[in-house]
């Protein structure tokens, strides 16, 4: 496969992997889950905790594993996580519920390159600046790296069932799951040995 560097956006061009429309400024969000508070926050079932690294904001979620995890190449995903690439789980707005509502959150609207709460929009704590979630219109990607998992068999529900917007990529990572170069199941599925000149495979240099 031939170089794909002069078809990959710049940072900030947005990737599209939440897949969602952009929608008007929402004053109403703090109303709506993830960010509604209930009544005592001991009634929202907590199959699992999680915060941020400086434990400012902490959140609960009420499902024992994800819709879908997936390991995401976009750039922007490099660019905002100073990372190669994001670990990401899929869950609905419902299953998850913050302490502290919307308090202590920071939101990122990345196609307008504005600090306010406008989807699809991430979500960080305002205080360390750990990323938290994406939200998108119907769905919130959120990043395991931050939940306490009780066991071993707790975390496993979370593994990754494929590679996204792997034809982005700055590293190779031959572990056998499917690799996608946009979107999962409506883009290219790349084979395994794929690779493109400039890039590194984990533990080589090209």
């Amino acid at each position: 496969m031939g170089s794909c560097n002069a078809d990959k956006p710049e940072a900030g061009q947005g990737s599209g992997h939440l897949e969602e429309q952009e929608s008007k400024p929402d004053d109403d969000f703090k109303n709506r889950p993830p960010y509604k508070t209930t009544e005592t926050n001991e009634k929202f079932q907590k199959r699992h905790t999680a915060h941020c690294h400086c434990g400012r904001v902490k959140y609960w979620l009420s499902r024992e594993k994800p819709l879908g995890s997936k390991f995401c190449h976009c750039i922007d995903c490099q660019s905002l996580h100073g990372a190669p690439f994001q670990w990401a789980a899929i869950f609905h707005k419902e299953d998850l519920h913050f302490e502290n509502g919307a308090e202590g959150l920071a939101f990122y609207h990345a196609p307008s390159k504005g600090t306010h709460y406008e989807l699809p929009v991430k979500v960080s704590c305002a205080h360390c600046h750990a990323p938290i979630m994406d939200e998108g219109r119907n769905m919130v990607l959120m990043f395991p790296g931050i939940i306490n998992f009780a066991t071993p068999e707790d975390k496993k529900h979370f593994d990754p069932e494929c590679h996204i917007f792997y034809g982005q990529r700055v590293v190779n990572l031959p572990d056998g799951k499917p690799k996608w170069s946009g979107l999962d199941k409506k883009s290219e599925l790349m084979k395994e040995g794929d690779s493109d000149d400039g890039e590194t495979v984990i533990g080589h240099s090209k």
